[in-house]
């Protein structure tokens, strides 16, 4: 059954579309490019439709396909689980959901289908449950959702910013200020379509940043995000040119670790989407991390 929304500001469809069904705006304007919707009458398959205030809209978001992924016994670090949510503390080197680009049976999803009971399906048939991502070589906390409800709930959070993200890195170079922000746009590098940059006209990006404890030659820090770009703090840093210690595809130096970039996401903050509690959690920095550290510690 379609809904039937009226628009009451000038803004584009796929923004207006994710704001009122609590779909993630990327998956809102998939479907809208492969079903479409009809505005004021008139079938429209452009995400980046212009609404006008008034404007009569009618949308399907499809259904889930039949999970065609296989479970895998793999096993995943489960800090917190209930009957709505998950939060689990993901490996350095593992993928979060299969993509065109990796197709193998080993990412945090086929562990959460074998080990959890229920997962959300709004984010399709290789994202289950799947409400927001951290890169292959960072590691850290990411909330799973169960169920629909629970998920909507979450990426509502996540968009207003009332869920925290909080992630430690080891950077390259003395960072001098104690503290600071980062407030650069990000989009696709017009040199490398893989990587992301700063670039001019790029979606509005901000890192809040301090610095915990220095080496000389590295800089132990904390980020929170305000914003979630793709590769944020790590473009962000290499913009200030402290780029994150290990990161090679963004310009970070290899001799203390060559196996992704030293990048954790340790803290999350957000309220449980069926009481509206607060909720904590944390996790410890990954052994391989802490010890880097020590050892910088030794030499100064």
């Amino acid at each position: 059954m379609s809904d039937c929304l009226i628009c009451d500001a000038d803004e584009r469809l796929d923004v207006f579309l994710s704001t009122k069904l609590c779909v993630s705006r990327s998956h809102v304007k998939k479907a809208v490019e492969e079903v479409g919707a009809v505005i004021n009458g008139v079938k429209c398959f452009k995400a980046g439709f212009g609404l006008k205030q008034g404007d009569n809209v009618e949308f399907t978001m499809p259904q889930p396909k039949e999970l065609d992924l296989s479970p895998q016994n793999i096993p995943i670090d489960i800090v917190y689980q209930d009957g709505d949510i998950a939060v689990i503390n993901k490996p350095q080197g593992m993928v979060v959901h299969p993509a065109s680009s990796y197709d193998n049976n080993d990412t945090l999803v086929n562990a959460l289908l074998f080990c959890l009971d229920n997962l959300s399906g709004i984010n399709g048939v290789i994202r289950p449950g799947i409400v927001h991502r951290i890169d292959k070589n960072t590691s850290g906390l990411l909330v799973i959702a169960k169920n629909d409800e629970a998920h909507k709930c979450l990426a509502k959070q996540i968009e207003n910013k009332t869920a925290r993200r909080i992630y430690y890195a080891l950077v390259d170079g003395n960072v001098k200020e104690d503290e600071g922000v980062v407030e650069q746009p990000i989009g696709r590098s017009t040199g490398d379509r893989k990587k992301m940059a700063v670039v001019k006209n790029g979606k509005p990006a901000k890192t809040f940043y301090k610095v915990i404890e220095r080496f000389g030659d590295y800089t132990f820090m904390r980020f929170e995000l305000f914003t979630g770009r793709t590769h944020q703090i790590r473009v962000h840093m290499k913009f200030i040119h402290h780029p994150i210690t290990g990161d090679d595809v963004y310009g970070g130096s290899t001799k203390l670790w060559k196996n992704g970039q030293l990048l954790h996401a340790k803290e999350l903050i957000l309220k449980h989407p069926a009481t509206g509690e607060e909720m904590r959690f944390e996790c410890q920095l990954p052994d391989y991390f802490e010890n880097i550290l020590k050892k910088l510690r030794s030499k100064t």
